[in-house]
């Protein structure tokens, strides 16, 4: 596990409602950091040199025979291949890999008339800014996100459980590009009873 010592050599702030791209070299070193607590986030990769090949939640699910990897687990893309292995989770440990990336249709089912900013968007602007005018938008990594499987099998919307500071930090084991957005998601409480923003913190190699 690497120690919470380690200084960023950059760190993107990624504000609440928005989402941000980074290119993240192989071997490389990173974190998702919850700056002010509570707040979910949507966590995509993709491989650069081909974005068809990206994380995928169907395919880690199956290969780690969990609902979301534990520290030194590894996130499979849909080739099947290792693209990020979590190194570290200071967090409470909720995480979800079973829900969509919120989209224009999810709130327009949930009553809001007009434009509301969603993951999906986020995600498609942050590629189309390095050029990906036409991505997939997989199933997310949603860090922080707490989402309790009952017994009957229904799920339950909670508010998460990070605090200001708490962090999950992966490595790359190719060269990716990595989106991150810090969710809108403001009629169903996951983020608490407000949003704010997220932080991606590019660290060194192995």
């Amino acid at each position: 596990m690497v120690t919470t010592t380690d200084r960023a050599a950059e760190r993107i702030v990624v504000p609440a409602r928005e989402g941000r791209a980074v290119r993240v070299a192989s071997g490389q070193r990173f974190r998702v950091v919850d700056l002010e607590g509570s707040q979910v986030g949507d966590l995509f990769a993709f491989v650069a040199a081909d974005v068809s090949e990206f994380v995928s939640a169907e395919h880690t699910r199956v290969h780690i025979s969990r609902l979301f990897p534990r520290v030194g687990e590894s996130f499979l893309s849909n080739r099947r291949r290792p693209l990020l292995t979590m190194l570290a989770d200071q967090s409470p440990g909720y995480h979800d890999m079973l829900c969509a990336a919120c989209d224009p249709t999810r709130y327009a089912g949930l009553g809001v008339h007009g434009w509301h900013a969603s993951c999906q968007e986020n995600l498609e602007r942050a590629m189309a800014g390095l050029g990906f005018t036409d991505v997939e938008v997989p199933q997310p990594i949603n860090v922080f996100m707490n989402i309790p499987v009952h017994p009957d099998g229904t799920l339950g919307w909670e508010p998460a459980r990070s605090h200001a500071g708490d962090y999950v930090e992966l490595r790359a084991e190719m060269e990716l590009i990595v989106v991150l957005s810090a969710c809108p998601q403001d009629l169903v409480p996951i983020s608490g009873d407000r949003l704010s923003a997220l932080a991606i913190e590019l660290l060194g190699g192995a």
